[in-house]
């Protein structure tokens, strides 16, 4: 890339970062080497300024480390593969929405069971089998959620057995359309732990829709950056 008027502390007044992130980055590789001036500093260009635009909105959509190494590989690799790379990252915030919407469906189905499941003693109790069948998961899924703390299994004391009643079904049905929508076990867990008082689907409701509004706002991040990436993918054509 041909060096430009810019010096280090204009492209950072320009992106907003630092003069030493700016060198950070440029070390990184997430924008080109720049051109040495014949008294020794740092000559940049126009474009540079929009890859650290670039990065930044990657960054919020797809996080700074997948985002530095998308923006690397778009400065050395082919055009076909540098929008590759970029439709990953759209594909992929779209699969995250998709888990969450579903999540959502599952935990509105559920709402009466859960409200209910303390007072119901007529339904039926289910074996490891049966339930990890009606979730489509493994009985070794079930097992680890156990160990973790977030279904309790009844159990058959004679045969070792475990068996799950409404109460616990009902939480497993939680913990799966959490699970589902990406949700790591310390979060579920906390989730489980609202089991306890008022409301618990409903804060597991409330975190599924802090997850959207997360999801859409690095949409907006990854279309915001869209101009500028594509400014970065054809300097290499």
């Amino acid at each position: 890339m041909d060096g430009g008027d810019l010096r280090t502390v204009d492209v950072a007044a320009a992106s907003g970062y630092s003069v030493q992130q700016v060198r950070n980055l440029e070390r990184l590789g997430v924008i080109p080497v720049a051109v040495r001036g014949a008294n020794g500093y740092r000559r940049y260009g126009p474009l540079h300024v929009r890859a650290l635009h670039a990065y930044r909105a990657l960054a919020v959509a797809a996080g700074p480390v997948a985002a530095r190494r998308l923006l690397t590989d778009a400065w050395s690799g082919t055009l076909a593969e540098a929008a590759a790379a970029i439709g990953e990252v759209h594909t992929g915030l779209a699969r995250e929405r998709e888990l969450t919407l579903r999540a959502q469906e599952a935990l509105r189905a559920i709402r009466g069971e859960v409200q209910t499941y303390e007072t119901d003693s007529s339904a039926d109790s289910m074996t490891i089998t049966e339930l990890a069948g009606a979730l489509r998961v493994r009985p070794s899924t079930l097992r680890f959620w156990e160990d973790e703390g977030l279904v309790l299994p009844e159990r058959v004391t004679s045969l070792k057995a475990r068996r799950y009643g409404p109460s616990a079904v009902a939480a497993a049905r939680i913990v799966a359309a959490l699970r589902a929508a990406g949700y790591g076990v310390p979060a579920v867990r906390e989730v489980m732990g609202a089991l306890d008082r008022l409301d618990g689907p409903g804060s597991a409701a409330y975190l599924l829709g802090r997850r959207l509004d997360d999801i859409a706002a690095r949409t907006v991040a990854l279309l915001r950056a869209g101009a500028d990436l594509a400014a970065v993918v054809e300097a290499r054509r």
